[in-house]
């Protein structure tokens, strides 16, 4: 088939921009022709929290990597309609995540469809951002009446696209494991790389930090165990779309300054083996959510993982195997990192996560967007 991809990617940064970018490499592995239209304005800067949306990586040298989108101008939405609609693919993907894409997605999809051939399959991360807002009720039903139908990455995302349509086939096909983020390293080499103490236990808080993803329960569930695992560390490794000092104060008031190691910076591709590698469990609290690539790289690096069981978590994180997946508040979260530490459970949930890693084949997602078309 002939595949154009819309969403973020290079120059962009991001795990969206990570998946999109591997999507491609696997269909094109299949024998299809891709290209992958980005953006050239993505969002305006001042809706943007951090403090760039950009990579400083090289272009791929693998992929057609087009930027053709303006999320902000309706002219610019004809344009490039009638362009892929000129194009004329077999298939858009349209990789979706927040509410603010659906009117140019969907006038995009509804233009590209003029031509009696291109089918539109939506690629969902999140029908419902994790901060809703009215623009959800407004816009997203529009992307969704534009689509032939839907590929989710989690179970809790079909419902959600289900609540807004039923004309539409929606299937779900778990988020595949991130795997090029290179071999793995020692907690000793990982350490040394780092400038930390390998005697030292670590658990790992990684990605954007946001309010919805609980690092105030994580605190307060390390606050809990403290004592009673003297050797336990916190590393904290992303950007802060929230107010830092906020969580500094809280992890001052909580005695846990000595126990905690904030890198406030994005982190590139190339580090991340450093900070999986240093880590003895992978922890995302999360308040509300869908699903997360941070799991699929814990996967990757073979590390076990607590999670809360909230949105699509608890159907990937097996419940005391390959890790916990618990209630999201910090009574549970502290008895599974006692449970964790005290029981020594490191090397019987790595070897089942080892088994379990095979489900989650890019393959299998290509297969997913076979299945609606056919």
């Amino acid at each position: 088939m002939k595949i154009i991809i819309l969403g973020t990617a290079w120059p962009y940064r991001g795990g969206l921009a990570t998946f999109n970018e591997r999507l491609a490499r696997q269909f094109m592995s299949e024998g299809h022709e891709v290209e992958v239209w980005t953006f050239t304005l993505q969002y305006p800067s001042f809706l943007f929290p951090g403090k760039t949306q950009y990579t400083n990586e090289p272009a791929p040298k693998d992929l057609v990597i087009r930027r053709e989108l303006n999320s902000c101008n309706p002219f610019n939405w004809i344009k490039v309609g009638k362009a892929v609609r000129k194009a004329a693919p077999d298939l858009l993907i349209c990789c979706y995540w927040m509410s603010f894409f659906a009117p140019s997605y969907g006038l995009v999809s509804k233009m590209a469809q003029r031509n009696g051939k291109t089918k539109c399959v939506a690629l969902v991360h999140n029908m419902i951002p994790h901060e809703p807002s009215i623009l959800d009720k407004l816009f997203a039903p529009y992307f969704v009446k534009r689509q032939n139908g839907f590929v989710a990455l989690s179970e809790s995302v079909v419902k959600d696209i289900e609540a807004i349509s039923h004309q539409h086939s929606a299937v779900s096909s778990p988020h595949p494991i991130y795997d090029h983020y290179g071999e793995r390293m020692t907690k000793e080499e990982a350490c040394e790389a780092l400038g930390l103490d390998a005697q030292k236990d670590y658990m790992l808080f990684f990605g954007l930090v946001r309010a919805y993803k609980g690092l105030d329960l994580l605190l307060d569930a390390f606050e809990k165990v403290k004592d009673s695992l003297p050797n336990l560390q916190l590393i904290i490794a992303g950007e802060f779309y929230e107010d830092e000092d906020k969580y500094r104060t809280q992890i001052a008031d909580l005695g846990l300054t000595e126990r905690v190691i904030i890198r406030n910076e994005f982190v590139p591709d190339g580090d991340l083996r450093k900070y999986f590698g240093a880590a003895d469990l992978i922890v995302q609290p999360y308040k509300t959510a869908t699903q997360s690539g941070v799991t699929q790289v814990a996967f990757h690096f073979e590390k076990p993982m607590l999670v809360t069981n909230v949105g699509g978590l608890g159907e990937i994180v097996h419940d005391h195997k390959m890790g916990y997946a618990c209630a999201p508040n910090a009574e549970d979260i502290a008895e599974d990192l006692m449970d964790y530490y005290q029981n020594k459970r490191q090397e019987a949930y790595t070897a089942y996560l080892q088994k379990e890693k095979t489900k989650y084949a890019w393959s299998n997602m290509t297969r997913a967007f076979i299945k609606i078309l056919k």
